[in-house]
């Protein structure tokens, strides 16, 4: 039997399912092990495993998998292949074939532990896929499993809670590890309104995004994201962009953009995607088309590891800029009211 000690890298659904990941284990005994925060090295370690087509949250994932191997006591590292969500609703390839391209490319003393998520199939269900994932540890109690289940579910939708409300992501993420909800009033008066479009994976890891949501803030600009919204709401947001859901994790493109480009409140979209990531460039198409269509204004921006800080600095100041001219303009129909943007950052970040 495995001593009950569990690596867990901080890459792809680690940013959204990491809160059930923690209560689930937790309630089972388990010590959890997560690797460092991302780096230039994090990133420099993974590509070179891997040709350099490879999207870059793959390559952040692989070197989060190094990182855990080079910590004393990990032996157990949780790599599940999330095949399909619900009947007909697949992830991409790189997403579902996670385990296998470990198992080829990283070479190192460590156990992989392994679990199918794959709704399309049958009996293939929630509470198989979590059998999957303790199985190795001697743990085959239904019962057990499905208790510390609900611990899971309990400390993701006491996440999830806080970030409906608008409090920041790390620190709905620390409260709700800590067992607690924090209910308190959240400061949305500043000028301009974005809505940032993006999986978990490419804003929340704050190398990988170059810390936009500071940024931002910095500008005076409120940022809305996929995880304030409810799955009705991107429902709703996919219907009326007159698509259909295909892609798993199409709720925080499709269905976000669609909800938000309904937004009156909302100025702008961003939408940020790693180079060379198929579903999404699908995607951003038609957030494009739609967006123009709209009148909403949009920004595209492109990930990979050889990104500059200044040029992605520079783009977002000059989309910045323009969303408040713009609302400016408008103001001064009905209003003498002025604001002036803050988007003179570069000497601050740099």
């Amino acid at each position: 039997m495995a001593e009950k000690i569990i690596g867990i890298p901080r890459g792809m659904s680690f940013y959204n399912n990491y809160p059930f990941w923690f209560g689930f284990f937790n309630a089972l005994g388990f010590k959890i092990v997560l690797s460092d925060p991302t780096t230039k090295q994090t990133m420099s370690d993974g590509s070179a495993l891997v040709v350099t087509e490879t999207c870059l949250p793959v390559k952040i994932y692989l070197g989060h998998i190094l990182n855990l191997i080079n910590k004393q006591g990990v032996k157990n590292i949780f790599v599940p292949s999330l095949q399909s969500i619900a009947p007909k609703i697949y992830n991409c390839s790189k997403i579902r074939g996670l385990p296998d391209l470990v198992r080829n490319v990283v070479k190192g003393d460590f156990n992989l532990v392994e679990a199918t998520l794959d709704k399309s199939a049958k009996k293939q269900g929630l509470y198989s896929f979590l059998s999957d994932a303790v199985r190795p540890f001697g743990i085959t109690d239904m019962e057990e499993i499905k208790n510390a289940s609900k611990q899971g579910w309990k400390v993701y939708n006491n996440f999830l809670v806080m970030m409906r409300s608008g409090i920041p992501y790390k620190k709905a993420m620390h409260y709700a590890l800590d067992g607690k909800v924090l209910i308190e009033t959240v400061d949305n008066s500043k000028p301009i309104n974005v809505a940032l479009v993006s999986h978990g994976y490419n804003i929340y890891d704050e190398r990988a995004c170059m810390k936009i949501f500071e940024k931002l803030e910095k500008m005076d600009v409120n940022v809305f994201t996929s995880l304030q919204l409810t799955d009705e709401q991107m429902d709703e947001g996919i219907a009326s962009l007159g698509q259909h859901k295909y892609w798993a994790n199409e709720h925080e493109m499709t269905g976000t953009a669609g909800h938000y480009l309904k937004d009156n409140k909302i100025d702008g979209i961003i939408t940020l995607n790693a180079f060379g990531c198929g579903p999404d460039s699908l995607m951003i198409e038609r957030i494009t088309r739609k967006a123009k269509e709209a009148g909403k204004p949009l920004l595209s921006l492109t990930i990979d590891e050889h990104t500059g800080e200044a040029g992605f600095i520079t783009r977002l100041e000059a989309f910045i800029d323009m969303l408040f001219r713009k609302k400016r303009s408008k103001l001064k129909v009905d209003t003498d009211y002025e604001f002036v943007p803050q988007t003179n950052i570069c000497e601050k970040v740099l």
